[in-house]
This record gives C-alpha cells, sequence and structure tokens, in this order.
C-alpha cells in the first residue's frame, strides 16, 4: 500500500512542478506565414515546367528548351526551398 501512494505523491509533485505557462507551438504565426508562401513559390515553379510536349510524337517541339522551363522555374523552385529552410529556422517571436 505504501508504494501506491508514493507514486501517487511522487506523481502529483511532478504534475505541480511544471510550469503555468501555457502550452506553445514550435513554430510561430510567421514561420508559418512563410511556410506557407514558399510552398506556393514552389508550387508555382513546378506549374511553371510543366508543358511543352507535342500532341505528335514524330513531331519535335522546340518550346522544351525556352527560358521559362530551364531556367525560371527551376529558380523558383530552389528559392522555394531556400524560404522553406528560412521559415524553419527563424526563431518566433515572444
Amino acid at each position: 500500500m505504501d508504494l501506491k501512494k508514493t507514486v501517487k505523491v511522487s506523481a502529483e509533485k511532478k504534475a505541480s512542478t511544471v510550469p503555468d505557462k501555457e502550452l506553445q507551438f514550435a513554430f510561430g504565426k510567421e514561420n508559418y506565414r512563410l511556410m506557407l508562401i514558399g510552398l506556393g513559390v514552389i508550387a508555382l515553379g513546378f506549374i511553371l515546367m510543366v508543358g511543352g510536349g507535342s500532341d505528335d510524337p514524330s513531331v519535335f517541339n522546340e518550346e522544351i528548351f525556352n527560358f521559362r522551363r530551364l531556367t525560371l522555374a527551376p529558380l523558383l523552385i530552389l528559392a522555394g526551398y531556400v524560404i522553406e529552410i528560412f521559415a524553419i529556422m527563424k526563431k518566433p517571436r515572444d
């Protein structure tokens, strides 16, 4: 019987030593906003990369090698990942 009382008392002590501060999320509002912006930039990059194919497989379409698909879209995707990393690493304000 003493063991049960000891366990119960020690559990109550542990519960009482937890600070009364409310639980907080790991990220703040600004972090989540930056994450959504980064996801939007990544999605825009992938959308810009789509297309350039040809309906007829025997016809070659030069549009696959334009600036938008070869340069702009990959740079947007990389920028989106940089924004994501920054959003994760940024300290939330108290």
